[in-house]
């Protein structure tokens, strides 16, 4: 059965003849006029865009969530199987129920409820069945058997469709009047039944003289652009029909004081006639919601989602695991970097059914085969989404090597001729050679050039005036092909970029530079800092004299001096009773526990018996796949949850629980280890292979944020720890102390990265090894960061993956979990804030490339076209907002942090800071800012009095 059929309305489609029935049984066209003018007029007078709700209606069975959630409601279909509506219902964003109330379909589970004797109709546009309003028990009927169940869903607002059904049954003004009074009493018996629901009426218009008091909002369907479900068309409504819709939907505003919606319907490829229709729509100050007729596709309506997934299209049989394939290794972290969220997508899957259309930002491939599209329905999908608007950025081959036809229909075709000797470089674009320098390729060179529009990016040319593009911008995206996407160094010195693989993407992929992204390196603009550290070589001694063990060391002389917070992990099956060193294991648990007991010290495992290679031990293939532990069989309960909970019953303080698992080995975690992870309410991390330095100064050694398993994420470590720095730890044993270079190199000129100080336990049995931590420590002392504990950054990481970003009349809307609270404004102009504006904004400050800005919560709504002003604003803390409000241009502020507040306020010449009662002076002055430093980690009741 189509969606369409399932959502019956008259209104949606009721063609020509009926609606001047309709007409007639109204009032004169003359009348209309008349009317109509001064409806449109109430309507522009009366509009107010910030204070209506932008409303959205998704009736597919797998609603995009993290993308509604832009919407302040959400109309869902709740009898698709498994929908809960409860964890998507947020103060600022609200699941509501669709609801047929003049019709029934057999697929809804009420159907064989229903009398037969209700039943008096069928729709044969819909499938669906008329109900006779008059019945004396519907309005009982609806309340109890249809509106109960969902509120005990945890649904508290109902679109209520079909209002206007019941004019199929009544011919005579008697027919008419028992059919209204039967609606208007349905109506009431929910209000009655259920006095908080909201409703929204879908049309209705002739019960509202009754019931207006108990619509929460007015819809009406097909004011520019219309569906004839007859046909399976959409139409342009005609200006008499739209008269007619203009006139009710002014009445309902100039009248009742109620909030109109309209919804129109385009095509899935039309996208830009939905946004135009929603900006006709919304001139006239109504709530716009334009989307296909199956309601199946994230259409645009007062806002409009700016889609973050981009799928990414990989070959299992080049990388059996993703984790290993290019476009993992290569394309995460400059995709991240831009503000995408990454759905990684095998050959072997089928095509996506779905229309891609509002909820991804692009497709991205990275194929070595050059003919394995060939013969596949993968080539006319990709054409497909092209054709419907949505960018390709190709790398490697296109798949179709020897496919001639579907080449041309990309715009790209085979030389006539081979390149010869004297092949050349013509043309080179500035993103080309990016990282090594590029020369001509006989050998290898992919036999595509230019068939039409498109801008080269590298030109090669023959003796005889041939021409190849191994790289180009194209009407559709863009590609890059193999030799000139990296280059293999020699000897063991990797990959290196022949392609920027940024400025590739964003223009490959259409990104606009002046959307906000969201950005987990920093908070407050300053950098962040965390400490994780591996549980490894707890029960190592240290060699530096006395029989001390390393985690006594790393106690005393690391987690006692540097009172930063740090989180420290242990592995069960070296520190525990029934361990490996089961007669060390009472030392080794009070040094855990003298660790735990320090405020900044948080707690996670490092599992029970450290698997070496997760889906081996996972296999069971052998038991040499983790620690020896005696008459120990792989477990995975046991080595997640089980070892969190050893650390919970014998190593924790009151009052605090494990927080993380970090993975252990090769890092490379199963779909079921994260699935135990999430289950057991534990974050986690590590992974990734971030090791750049300054000898080999590459992108390629810069990893993404996590990699996404079967619906759950891995979260990677944004860097490496001491094992790689110190060649797998045979030395030299001071070599940690170049991850500084990392950090460095992490913040400039992109910041791609926080700084994460990650090492073992066994990192304080060595001096040398020891010292190196000294030297990172007080690297870390003379940098102006922001420190956090590593859970705090897993959920950001996780906050980045479900945040949304839309477009807003004037400006842009950003909602999330609230973890997340910087977005950067990637380059160009900086924003010049509307603060009053901007509610959810509290201050800006320089990027490495671009601007930050400083959010207070989970939601912002900015506004950044403003002409400069003077009003004050938060430059920088190292600690989060804890409160946050603008009133005129005073400040009321809280700060909470691990380390003593440091803060800078902008613009805030002439005004006057306190803390409760005691009056605060600056620091210092800089830079037009005022910079403060306090001996406390919080305080709560900041003001910052400008006066009037």
């Amino acid at each position: 059965m189509t969606p369409a059929r399932r959502y019956p309305t008259i209104g949606r489609m009721a063609t020509r003849t009926s609606i001047l029935i309709l007409f007639d049984t109204r009032e004169s066209m003359r009348c209309l006029s008349a009317r109509l003018l001064a409806a449109l007029c109430a309507l522009a007078c009366m509009a107010s865009h910030a204070a209506d709700p932008a409303v959205a209606l998704f009736y597919g069975a797998n609603p995009p969530w993290d993308e509604l959630r832009a919407f302040d409601v959400v109309v869902v279909d709740p009898d698709h199987a498994g929908l809960d509506p409860r964890p998507h219902q947020h103060a600022d964003s609200q699941v509501f129920a669709y609801v047929s109330v003049g019709e029934v379909h057999p697929s809804r589970a009420w159907f064989d409820e229903v009398p037969a004797a209700w039943r008096k109709q069928e729709n044969p546009a819909w499938g669906s069945h008329i109900i006779d309003q008059s019945a004396a028990q519907w309005p009982a009927f609806l309340a109890d058997r249809v509106i109960a169940p969902l509120w005990e869903q945890g649904y508290r607002g109902f679109f209520l469709d079909t209002l206007d059904s019941w004019r199929r049954l009544a011919r005579t003004p008697e027919q008419r009047a028992r059919q209204q009074a039967g609606l208007i009493a349905a109506v009431r018996a929910i209000k009655q039944r259920f006095p908080e629901a909201r409703l929204i009426f879908n049309r209705g218009f002739e019960i509202l003289p009754e019931v207006h008091d108990l619509a929460w909002m007015v819809a009406g369907e097909s004011l520019f652009q219309g569906h004839d479900p007859a046909h399976g068309t959409v139409t342009e409504v005609s200006e008499t029909d739209r008269q007619w819709l203009l006139a009710r939907l002014g009445e309902v505003r100039e009248r009742y004081r109620l909030p109109v919606m309209a919804i129109d319907y385009v095509a899935p490829h039309q996208r830009q006639l939905a946004r135009q229709t929603a900006a006709k729509i919304r001139a006239l100050g109504m709530i716009p919601w334009v989307t296909t007729p199956a309601l199946d596709t994230l259409g645009v309506g007062a806002i409009e989602v700016l889609p973050r997934k981009v799928l990414v299209l990989y070959n299992p049989a080049e990388s059996p695991d993703v984790f290993m394939s290019e476009v993992q290794r290569l394309l995460a972290m400059p995709l991240t970097y831009l503000g995408l969220v990454i759905e990684y997508l095998p050959l072997t899957s089928e095509v996506p059914a779905i229309d891609l259309t509002g909820r991804y930002a692009g497709i991205v491939s990275w194929l070595r085969d050059p003919s394995v599209l060939e013969g596949t329905a993968w080539p006319q999908w990709l054409k497909a989404q092209t054709g419907k608007g949505l960018p390709l950025a190709v790398f490697g081959t296109f798949g179709v090597q020897q496919d001639v036809g579907t080449l041309r229909q990309f715009g790209v075709t085979p030389p006539a001729t081979p390149p010869d000797a004297d092949l050349r470089i013509v043309m080179q674009s500035p993103m080309m050679g990016f990282e090594l320098p590029l020369r001509p390729r006989v050998v290898g060179l992919p036999a595509v050039k230019l068939a039409g529009e498109g801008k080269p990016l590298l030109g090669l040319q023959s003796a005889t005036g041939e021409q190849w593009h191994p790289a180009a911008l194209m009407p559709w995206g863009g590609y890059v092909l193999a030799p000139y996407t990296v280059g293999q160094m020699p000897g063991n010195q990797g990959e290196r970029w022949y392609v920027n693989p940024v400025a590739f993407l964003r223009a490959a992929l259409r990104i606009d530079a002046t959307v906000p992204v969201p950005d987990v390196t920093t908070e407050n603009g300053r950098r962040l800092f965390f400490s994780h550290i591996d549980g490894d070589g707890f029960p190592s001694q240290f060699e530096g004299g006395g029989f001390r063990f390393a985690a006594e060391v790393l106690r005393d002389e690391v987690l006692r001096r540097y009172q930063l917070p740090v989180t420290l992990s242990v592995i069960e099956g070296e520190v525990g009773p029934k361990g490996i060193h089961a007669q060390l294991s009472p030392r080794l648990e009070k040094v855990a526990r003298d660790m735990y007991a320090l405020p900044w010290v948080e707690a996670a495992t490092h599992t029970y018996s450290h698997p070496f290679f997760w889906s081996q031990a996972e296999a069971a293939e052998e038991e040499g796949y983790h620690l020896a532990i005696p008459g120990y069989r792989f477990d995975m309960a046991r080595e997640i949850s089980g070892s969190a909970e050893y650390i919970n019953q014998n190593l924790l303080p009151a009052g605090k629980r494990t927080q993380a698992v970090f993975w252990t080995g090769n890092c490379v975690a199963t779909p079921s280890a994260l699935a135990e992870a999430e289950q057991a309410g534990l974050l986690n991390m590590n992974g990734g292979e971030t090791t750049i330095t300054r000898s080999r100064n590459t992108w390629t050694r810069i990893a993404g944020l996590g990699l996404q398993r079967n619906g759950h994420f891995q979260v990677f470590a944004p860097n490496q720890n001491e094992n790689v720095y110190t060649n797998n730890w045979t030395g030299p044993f001071y070599g940690f102390d170049r991850v500084i270079e990392t950090f460095e190199l992490t913040d400039r000129p992109y910041r791609f990265k926080p700084v994460d100080l990650y090492y073992h336990v066994y990192s304080a049995s060595k001096p040398a090894s020891l010292n190196a931590l000294h030297r990172i420590y007080a690297w870390v002392a003379g940098q102006n960061l922001h420190p956090v504990f590593a859970s705090d950054y897993i959920r950001k990481v996780q906050d980045f993956n479900r945040m949304v970003i839309a477009r807003t009349p004037d400006g842009f809307r950003v909602r999330g979990d609230g973890r997340l609270r910087t977005v950067r404004i990637p380059g160009g102009q900086p924003a010049t804030p509307d603060w009053a504006a901007s509610p959810g904004l509290a201050g800006m400050s320089p990027a490495p490339e671009g601007q930050y800005l400083h959010l207070s919560g989970p939601a912002a709504d900015l506004k950044l076209t403003a002409p400069a002003k003077k009003d004050v604003y938060l430059a920088e803390a190292n600690a989060r907002l804890s409160s946050f409000e603008r009133r005129g241009r005073d400040l009321y502020f809280g700060l909470s942090g691990n380390v003593p507040l440091a803060f800078a306020l902008g613009n805030a010449q002439g005004c006057r800071l306190t803390a409760g009662e005691k009056r605060l002076h600056p620091h210092h002055k800089a830079a037009g800012l005022d910079h403060y430093r306090l001996e406390h980690h919080a305080e709560s009741a900041f003001k910052l009095d400008c006066g009037a």
